[in-house]
């Protein structure tokens, strides 16, 4: 054990799970309308928990488990079965390993929760949300970090997935699911309202660019001159694209808006997120750069082209973000095509199929809409019995 690696870690997994609380919720429950602000914040506490007890029944065995098929990880290590305080995974104890990877868990279904708020089942989201962690996220973590068959040496060769911190494992597989379950659900009834509160939005985006710092920076597993350069990109490629994001809507629309402004900062943070280990300052500006624009033209793709209601823009931001990056990786000659391109494609018609499938099911049980008479009354009195304002005090 490396006491300086473990110290890192240990605060590494702090900060990613300050991604999604409060960070992650406050970002989301700005951006929807004060009567659903609520149920917003408890799609999101209420995933980080159940993910958290997945995980350590299933979860973490499947990803990181011992099985020698390429495919999971079996489930020797159901309830971190022998797994003490002394076990190691590299230099970090490796019941550290396991809490810092299952705030990844927590985080990739959150995601997916900007696709179907205002509209959305509680039931159907926690149903869903701990199924799809099981069969699409934890698997799809065995093959690309848990040794399986899209690592070095894998299925294509030598040179396998790069994915530094989640491109492919966390954002186009959350972007996929978040598309595909906006598809099914159809529009909201009132799709143009605004955010409700914009300060709200920023607050939430300052504290995911603060959490990334863990997100990308921990991912290296030691604390040294890698998680250093892994921190530096990160920010230098969130600033860059919140500018060309703000710059792109005040050419187009004659204003830069708060809430363009910190959505670029999640669209570079995103788009660096697989390249964060294998690139300088000098691609980090040109991926930020890129991404501020790329990624608002995939929200006018989606929203105005496929009339999809991605409420707010899960798929043209962190999918489309994270399949960028990892594409980059190869651009800048630090990966192979030929695994960068076939590891989306693989991971992208595996969650696509599980997705559907869990979709199909899952609504079988448990409603996957509420009804209209809920949908245009608000989620939070509706659904959970309370307001986020009370204008009467």
């Amino acid at each position: 054990m490396n006491g300086a690696d473990t110290a890192w870690i240990i605060v590494a997994t702090a900060l990613v799970l300050f991604m999604t609380l409060p960070g992650l919720a406050l970002f989301y429950g700005g951006l929807v309308r004060a009567r659903n602000v609520l149920s917003v914040f408890m799609h999101c506490y209420a995933i980080a928990c159940l993910m958290s007890v997945l995980w350590f029944f299933f979860g973490y065995s499947i990803a990181f488990g011992d099985g020698t098929s390429g495919v999971w990880g079996g489930l020797g290590k159901t309830m971190l079965l022998g797994v003490t305080a002394d076990s190691l995974s590299g230099t970090l104890p490796e019941v550290l390993f396991f809490a810092f990877q299952m705030t990844f868990a927590i985080i990739t279904p959150a995601l997916i929760v900007g696709a179907y708020v205002e509209r959305v089942g509680f039931g159907f989201v926690l149903l869903f949300s701990g199924l799809w962690m099981l069969l699409c996220y934890a698997p799809v973590v065995h093959w690309i970090w848990g040794g399986g068959m899209m690592a070095d040496g894998g299925i294509f060769g030598e040179v396998g997935v790069k994915d530094f911190a989640g491109g492919i494992v966390v954002h186009e597989t959350a972007g996929l699911a978040a598309l595909i379950i906006a598809f099914f659900l159809g529009p909201r009834k009132h799709r143009t309202t605004p955010p409700h509160a914009p300060w709200m939005v920023m607050i939430g985006a300052a504290m995911l660019w603060v959490g990334w710092f863990g997100f990308n920076g921990g991912s290296q597993l030691a604390a040294d001159g890698g998680a250093a350069m892994a921190m530096t990109v990160t920010h230098i490629s969130a600033a860059t694209a919140s500018l060309t994001w703000a710059l792109w809507e005040k050419i187009k629309y004659g204003k830069a808006s708060l809430v363009g402004l910190v959505t670029g900062t999640i669209a570079g943070l995103a788009s660096i997120t697989p390249a964060s280990g294998f690139v300088g300052p000098v691609e980090a500006l040109i991926i930020g750069a890129v991404a501020g624009v790329l990624c608002q033209e995939a929200v006018n793709l989606v929203r105005n082209k496929m009339q999809i209601d991605d409420t707010l823009d899960v798929f043209a931001v962190h999918g489309v973000g994270g399949i960028f990056g990892t594409i980059m990786i190869a651009a800048f000659g630090a990966g192979s095509w030929v695994a960068q391109l076939g590891g989306l494609a693989i991971v992208g018609i595996f969650t696509a199929v599980v997705t559907v499938v869990l979709v199909k099911v899952c609504a079988a049980i448990t409603p996957l809409r509420v009804d209209l008479e809920t949908e245009t009354n608000g989620l939070d009195l509706s659904v959970h019995g309370e307001r986020a304002y009370d204008i009467s005090s």
